[in-house]
């Protein structure tokens, strides 16, 4: 198993653009994504691509979108409007991207270049005008006068049928997606329908990104709407929606992968219950706050779940990391991309894209490319691209106070990854001060002279193993600075 796999997520709707207006998925030109294999990717997020109804347009003309919009994008206009990409008709192609042909000749071509194909599931909700919610209502929660009364933000008459109450999707810690309608997962009828989409889904890529997929978790739903659930008397279900719907896909594509966009600490559950990767934006929040100490905290977790996380400093939902990472980028950059885990990249991120624009706009403007941060990136990429990171077993590093007064130890990250021929050693100074501490290895057979090879700058230093192997080695970082050293053993 790949120990570092990267996954490169596309604003479908917006990027296709690019090659031309009509284009369909099947006539993208392969050469794009030639170059991002060539730069180390595994897994192409094709983000956006089901049908939704056109009523979405106006759910997201609402005043506080249209802010935003004026806010990133002064000159936009109501036709660059497409409404939500994760409030769906359908699980069908939007039909300005072609058809299940072209996505499958898609697919192929990428399979054929050594990249996999990743879809959006959104296991939540559909959209509050779906065709789905017009002919089977019952899937979804349906409520009554009482609750309608109570809480008309949450509660609605369906357009289709006015004596229907359903209610809109929600998280249990933000307002109903007005968009949305909220999918009753306390219901075998609904679950046995999702696990059918996502069987019919598993036809046409290789692995799916399932949308807040801890929302269908039996405790969150119940925590979530206990008071409707209460008063239909609706019983909870004895297994699990995950474990049951992968256990299907998986006996008719064994090799089909599953990625959970979870919150709230529940990434164990979701692993325990088959999902081969789970985000964790807890690192995207502590490489925010500096929290040197939480990092190494979490990377001293199992192998297991280090190698099922989805490490991030950016998304379609997060602020854009060159703008908010500024002079600490570049450090970033460095302890993203050598920690154990699937890097997820979203594009514009390797050109230092700063804007970031609401996945309602189906039109952008373009920007400018950052030279620095693409130089950077693709100096970083090339690294770690080498079969340690992808095959090796990774080590934190113990580090050292040089002497009792300076503390600065403290905000040194440090890690190495090891094969039999060799030892790739990151440390990064995360913090606004210059830093000293000592570093150790001390549980490797090094030779006795080492070359430390410095693989961005170009430069080595020769030196006794020994310094590195009994806490001798020391060494100095200014302001935000980072080494990644190779060892040849």
């Amino acid at each position: 198993m790949n120990n570092t796999p990267k996954l490169y997520e596309i604003n479908t709707r917006v990027w296709i653009k690019k090659f031309g207006n009509q284009i369909k998925l099947s006539e993208i030109p392969i050469d794009y994504f030639q170059i991002l294999a060539s730069k180390g990717f595994d897994y192409i997020w094709l983000m956006g691509i089901w049908k939704t109804p056109v009523e979405n347009i106006e759910y997201a003309l609402n005043p506080d979108l249209k802010k935003e919009y004026d806010k990133c994008f002064p000159s936009w206009k109501k036709e660059y409007v497409y409404g939500s990409p994760y409030a769906i008709d359908s699980y069908q192609v939007n039909p300005g991207l072609g058809n299940f042909d072209d996505l499958l000749i898609l697919k192929n071509k990428l399979n054929k270049i050594g990249l996999k194909l990743i879809l959006d599931f959104i296991p939540n909700h559909f959209a509050v005008d779906s065709t789905t919610v017009k002919k089977i209502p019952k899937y979804f929660l349906n409520g009554d006068e009482e609750l309608l009364k109570k809480d008309s933000s949450t509660y609605f008459k369906s357009k289709f049928d006015n004596n229907i109450i359903l209610a809109h999707g929600r998280d249990p810690f933000f307002p109903a997606w007005s968009d949305t309608v909220q999918l009753n997962y306390f219901s075998e009828e609904t679950r046995s329908f999702m696990e059918e989409q996502l069987v019919h889904i598993s036809n046409y890529c290789d692995g799916v990104r399932c949308d807040m997929a801890m929302l269908s978790l039996n405790n969150v739903f119940h925590n979530t709407w206990p008071y409707i659930i209460n008063k239909l008397n609706l019983k909870k279900p004895k297994g699990e929606f995950w474990e049951e719907a992968i256990k299907k896909v998986r006996k008719k594509n064994s090799d089909f992968i599953f990625i959970a966009e979870v919150y709230w600490e529940l990434e164990p559950v979701l692993q325990n219950l088959g999902f081969d990767f789970t985000y964790c934006k807890f690192y995207l929040d502590m490489f925010l706050n500096n929290d040197v100490f939480g990092i190494k905290n979490n990377l001293s977790r199992s192998e297991n779940f280090n190698k099922k996380s989805v490490v991030f400093i950016e998304n379609h939902d997060e602020n854009r990391s060159a703008k908010v990472f500024k002079s600490k980028i570049n450090s970033t950059i460095i302890s993203f991309l050598t920690m154990p885990g699937m890097k997820l990249i979203y594009d514009g991120q390797l050109e230092g894209e700063k804007i970031k624009y609401p996945v309602q706009l189906g039109k952008t403007p373009e920007v400018k490319v950052s030279k620095k941060i693409k130089e950077f990136y693709d100096k970083i990429l090339e690294i770690v691209n080498d079969d340690v990171y992808k095959k090796g077993i990774f080590n934190l590093v113990t580090v050292q106070k040089i002497n009792t007064d300076d503390k600065s130890d403290e905000n040194i990250l440090a890690w190495y990854w090891k094969s039999k021929e060799k030892i790739i050693l990151t440390i990064v100074n995360y913090s606004i001060e210059n830093s000293i501490c000592s570093i150790s290895l001390t549980n490797e057979k090094l030779p006795p002279q080492i070359e430390l090879n410095d693989k961005l700058t170009g430069s080595s230093v020769k030196t006794d193993s020994k310094k590195l192997t009994q806490k001798e080695y020391s060494i100095k970082l200014k302001k935000y600075e980072g080494k990644i050293l190779e060892i040849n053993l």
